[in-house]
Parts: C-alpha cells; structure tokens; sequence
C-alpha cells in the first residue's frame, strides 16, 4: 500500500501545536478569572499537550495507507480506532481534488472521493503532492467510469 507525502507528518504537528496553544490560552482563560492555577501548571499542561499532539500526528502518519486496485479504492488509517475501507469504484459519484490555504503552505493537497449512499458518503485521501493528487484523480475517475454494476459490494 502507498503511504502518504512525509510533509503532511509537518501539517499534522503543526495543527497539534495550535490546538497546545489553543489549550494554554483557554487554561489562562480560565486563571485569569475562574480559578487561580500555578503558571508551571499551564506549562506542563501545554507541553504534555504538545508532546502527545506530537507524537500522534507522526503515528497518524505511520499507519495512513491507501492503493487503488481494479476493483475499489482501500484505506488504512486510524490511531485510536483503526479502520480499513473498500470503496468500489461502481460506487463513485465523483471525485475532487483540493487544496486549502493550508495545505498549500505546506505544498500539498487531498482527493475527495464521493460514493453513492447515505452513511460515510466520501472519504478522503489528505498529504498529496499537487501532481499525485491530480494523477490519482484521474486514475479514480477512469476506474469508476470503466466499472460494472455488477462489481458492487
């Protein structure tokens, strides 16, 4: 299976790093006019907060696969709760590539791929170079449109 573009590992830690810091200003929040609470306190919890965003994002990173096969699109993801997802290319709707402002900082983008029903309707392949996310788009829509009914799950 392909694993995703080693930068999103920075994209990942640089979200977890605002979210210790989101964490600090809501702690000092909170000092400032709830409860007194010590100054090395508010540190150690943004550290902590820190070290485990940290070391999240860079598992993250190292269980996130996908591989496109004839028949469907599989991905394998998930730190707390692993999960493993066929999507059968006869189910496709269509497919999207994308780049948000912060993904473009860090050079990167993601492909959408919507599916026919209601529960999980899309799933998402984030940490692409520009270029592969394009190519795997273009892979997925070939395969969709060259699918049968009767390969459906």
């Amino acid at each position: 299976m392909e694993s995703l573009h080693p930068r999103v590992r920075l994209l990942w830690i640089a979200q977890e790093a605002l979210a210790a810091i989101a964490l600090g200003v809501g702690l000092a929040a909170v000092d400032r006019w709830l409860v007194d609470v010590p100054t090395v306190a508010l540190g150690v919890v943004v550290a902590l907060g820190f070290v485990l965003g940290v070391a999240y994002a860079v598992r993250r990173y190292g269980v996130w696969r996908f591989e496109i096969e004839s028949d469907a699109l599989y991905l394998e993801r998930g730190v707390v709760t692993f999960v493993e997802t066929a999507v059968p290319f006869v189910r496709v709707q269509h497919v999207d590539t994308q780049f948000g402002p912060v993904e473009r900082v860090f050079g990167l983008s993601s492909v959408v791929v919507y599916t026919a029903g209601s529960r999980n309707a899309d799933v998402r392949i984030p940490g692409l170079t520009p270029e592969r996310a394009e190519r795997i788009q273009d892979t997925l829509r070939q395969l969709a449109t060259e699918s049968d009914a009767t390969d459906a799950v």
